[in-house]
């Protein structure tokens, strides 16, 4: 029997999974996932993540995504620990800075991030944190606080790996990896990320693994084919999908005890 795993980012709220969720998580009981974290992007799909992590034995986060920083409420940092007060809730995000599209200014952006970072540093929970295009002004932003957490979805280059790293960060890696065109240099750095930092995440259903056959007609992906990235992950690294499906696992389950759930 293959080993059991985690998905360790999942938008199950997305309108993507709305008309059939619950298919979505059969498939996924099937290919052996034993729990997922759902990620709040803003205050209702964090409230929505919480909810739906109650009802299904999994674990959630609360957060503010950068693209929905402009969105944010003034109360911001009371809502979230309201929310962090459930049990499923075990860390502050999806956080962060994205200047790649700048859906959100970013001043405004660095200032919601700083409110979840301080939060999170208050709190002494884990942060999910976002980085794309901003390495340096997240650097800067996390000199001021002593947190915990994983860098989700990296896409950066090594220069930020380190940094990343050496701050005491877990590394998540999405299907991002499987893509030969954009993920040429996340593959190159997979062999300096420590199997001990490690997490494994679908960010379903964004981020298909292109490596994925036969792939889904509706191109959307699911936290089944989590164990299609653990393959890719696995040939990079000369090690087999078990062993990296366990290091992911146990990551996890360090870095968001003592809230975790059981799964379903």
């Amino acid at each position: 029997m293959q080993q059991t795993m985690i998905d360790a980012g999942v938008n199950l709220t997305s309108p993507q999974f709305e008309k059939d969720r619950g298919a979505v998580l059969e498939r996924a009981r099937a290919a052996n996932i034993a729990n997922m974290l759902l990620i709040g992007c803003d205050i209702q799909s964090s409230i929505e993540s919480q909810v739906m992590a109650r009802s299904y034995g999994f674990c959630s986060t609360a957060g503010v995504h950068p693209h929905d920083a402009k969105d944010a409420p003034e109360d911001l940092a009371h809502q979230l620990t309201e929310l962090a007060s459930s049990e499923e809730v075990v860390a502050i995000g999806e956080c962060g800075l994205d200047f790649n599209r700048d859906f959100s200014p970013r001043p405004i952006q660095e200032q919601v991030c700083i409110t979840q970072l301080q939060l999170a540093e208050q709190l002494a929970m884990p942060v999910y944190l976002h980085e794309r295009d901003a390495h340096l002004r997240l650097k800067a932003l996390l000199e001021d606080v002593n947190v915990k957490g994983v860098l989700h979805c990296f896409t950066g280059d090594k220069a930020a790996l380190r940094y990343y790293l050496d701050y005491g960060l877990m590394i998540g890696v999405t299907g991002w990896v499987c893509d030969e065109r954009r993920g040429q240099q996340l593959r190159e750095l997979i062999q300096y990320i420590p199997n001990d930092r490690l997490l494994i995440e679908t960010d379903a259903p964004y981020l298909l693994p292109r490596t994925l056959k036969p792939k889904p007609k509706s191109r959307r992906n699911e936290p089944a084919y989590l164990r299609e990235i653990a393959t890719h992950i696995a040939s990079l690294k000369d090690a087999t999908t078990d062993a990296i499906a366990t290091c992911s696992s146990n990551n996890f389950n360090a870095l968001f005890s003592p809230h975790l759930t059981d799964g379903y």
